[in-house]
């Protein structure tokens, strides 16, 4: 959740390092800092809030120097405070430590490093690493073996950087649950806990598996495991461009990524399929093909806005492939002992690829010797590096903490996972399975029509953006969209909003319905839609507000319906997709009226990467 980047190289690190941190504000964090190892010391900034604050903290500093090290914090242990933001320094000041994840430990290690005389400044559980590792440099004078030694006593999850006085050239960094990576410049090297921080820079990097520490100096990076053997990695290509991360001319990232998501689809479908014979293409389940007639059993694992993601793709699956599904929180997985077997596959749903309670899942589901299959946007991300298969997104970097496009480009990578295991379980043949998939091509450009509807959206949240309670409403496949709408609004404009099945609104919602509340329905032409118009009356009777999204100009819904917004018309398995698109315009444009930080919500962040 907390941002890092390191610097070793040649430039003037303080820029660098701010560029860095900048491009990690949307991970989330209350705080920054940064330390410059010079000739004599090293100097160490801290501020809370924005990185604005950081920024006048330097002016005026002696901010020379070639290595050094940022971080931004999301507070954990310890309150927003400058003395609780990173880096942490040792009881000498001569020693700093940048740190991501939780030390579970850090009670029973602080009292012991107390006990021996080691004085704390803070209240956050980093501050014992910098003292574990100070203690450890009084033995060995050697950096990276007092690293290696101290995190033999730490339980828990960490990304870390270390810094040295006395070894001004070399920074040490480690990883144990928390992502990190190592990029390769042109006689400089990085670290950070994103590619995104580092892409202007060099988009060669190096992804550091868990219990591994790298070193990175003037004369490259040397990987070896936290017991000295030595690592040999393999050089990814970042295919993102600089410009990927940046506004491109809009006001935010949200908008931005809203409106990238056509492009986001027919990347993610791109090369993988044949229109001609209906075969699908994936080439991230050659692993898994000869296992997949075999499978009895899908569970689907995420988080958040990937859940909902989740809960489409099990209404795509159970009817393409007619396997039964379960989609399971991430965090709430490993808890309940879950039936698992070798017929099970299990798929895991992350943006990030780092998600901690989505990783932890995973690792679960081996014990059980279960195949997995991940569905993510980063490539060489943990997630992906860990399953037995991958299907990448390719929905480019998104910025913005509420997701839009990665959203949309999971909903289409279950689909196709759904037509795959349709065809192979023979549940699907070619020419229904190519009228599925030409619903899929024309999809992007019906995205388009609907995201035309931007100022009639951006109108309709005039009238509301002072409400303070919302109802999302859908059945079947679409009952998970009202769900990501309610979060989309809770989200960016704190808002109060739920979700529900229509069908559920007679047992509880009903009785928030008055003449202020709004309350969205979800009502496209589909088996359900006769059942939904009904809804829609009871809330009317109640004289509630009635919003409608749909792809029918029924004139009882024209008659019902307060405000209406039309959709184009596609299959019901890709209704979902045309359908959020307009609840994610109206929360963005609620949010901004209500002036709302839209980009980086409060108490948010990103990824979230401690449990």
């Amino acid at each position: 959740m907390c941002g890092i980047v390191g610097y070793v190289g040649h430039k003037k690190v303080v820029p660098i390092l701010l560029e860095g941190l900048k491009r990690l504000e949307y991970r989330g964090y209350d705080s920054a800092g940064l330390a410059i190892i010079q000739q004599d010391r090293i100097a160490l900034y801290r501020s809370v809030g924005k990185i604005k604050e950081l920024e006048n903290a330097l002016w005026g500093r002696d901010l020379s120097g070639e290595v050094g090290l940022g971080h931004t914090r999301w507070a954990t242990h310890g309150r927003p405070t400058e003395a609780n933001a990173h880096p942490h320094s040792d009881c000498t000041g001569d020693l700093v430590v940048v740190h991501n994840g939780i030390i579970e430990n850090y009670l029973a290690l602080k009292e012991k490093l107390q006990q021996e005389g080691h004085r704390f400044t803070s209240d956050t559980d980093t501050e014992v690493v910098a003292h574990l590792i100070e203690a450890q440099l009084q033995e060995t004078g050697d950096l990276e073996v007092a690293v290696r030694r101290a995190l033999t006593s730490v339980v828990g999850a960490y990304a870390l950087g270390v810094l040295w006085k006395s070894d001004p050239r070399r920074l040490v960094a480690a990883r144990n649950g928390s992502p990190l990576v190592v990029g390769l410049g042109d006689g400089e090297f990085f670290i950070a806990s994103d590619v995104t921080a580092i892409l202007s820079h060099t988009r060669d990097v190096l992804f550091l598996d868990d219990e591994e520490i790298v070193v990175l100096s003037h004369d490259g990076v040397n990987v070896t495991t936290l017991t000295g053997e030595p690592v040999e990695k393999k050089i990814q290509k970042i295919l993102w461009t600089p410009i990927m991360a940046e506004k491109s001319g809009y006001e935010h990232f949200m908008l931005k990524e809203i409106y990238e998501q056509p492009r986001a689809i027919r990347d993610t479908i791109h090369g993988c399929f044949s229109l001609e014979s209906g075969q699908i293409y994936l080439e991230g389940l050659e692993s898994l093909r000869s296992t997949l007639p075999t499978i009895d059993r899908i569970v689907l694992v995420a988080c958040g806005t990937s859940w909902h993601a989740g809960l489409v793709g099990k209404f795509l699956i159970e009817d393409l492939a007619r396997i039964p599904v379960e989609v399971d929180y991430g965090s709430e997985f490993r808890y309940r002992n879950p039936i698992l077997n070798e017929r099970t596959l299990v798929v895991t749903i992350s943006q990030s690829g780092e998600t901690l309670d989505t990783l932890v899942s995973l690792r679960e589901t081996r014990r059980h010797g279960c195949k997995s299959l991940a569905i993510c946007n980063v490539v060489g991300s943990t997630l992906s590096r860990e399953s037995d298969g991958v299907l990448y997104t390719h929905a480019g970097p998104e910025i913005g903490v509420a997701s839009t496009k990665a959203f949309t480009s999971q909903l289409a990578a279950l689909y196709l996972l759904a037509l795959a295991l349709g065809r192979a379980r023979g549940c699907l043949d070619g020419t229904r399975s190519q009228e599925l998939l030409s619903e899929l091509v024309r999809l992007p450009q019906q995205m388009e029509q609907v995201l035309s509807l931007g100022p009639a959206l951006e109108e309709l949240a005039g009238h509301f953006y002072t409400a303070s309670d919302f109802l999302y409403l859908g059945r079947g496949i679409n009952y998970p969209i009202a769900l990501e709408g309610a979060l989309k609004l809770k989200e960016i404009s704190y808002i109060h909003a739920e979700g529900y099945p229509a069908g559920e609104m007679k047992h509880g919602p009903i009785a928030m319905i008055t003449e202020e509340m709004p309350v969205v329905f979800l009502a496209p032409k589909d088996r359900t839609f006769e059942k939904v118009l009904g809804n829609i009356e009871e809330v009317k009777t109640r004289n509630g507000i009635v919003i409608a999204l749909s792809d029918e100009t029924d004139s009882r819904l024209m008659a019902k319906a307060d405000h209406l917004v039309n959709i184009p018309h596609t299959s019901p398995h890709l209704m979902p997709l045309l359908l959020v698109v307009p609840l994610q315009l109206l929360a963005y444009h609620i949010a901004v009226r209500k002036g709302c930080d839209v980009d980086q919500p409060r108490n948010l962040a990103k990824s979230v990467t401690v449990e």
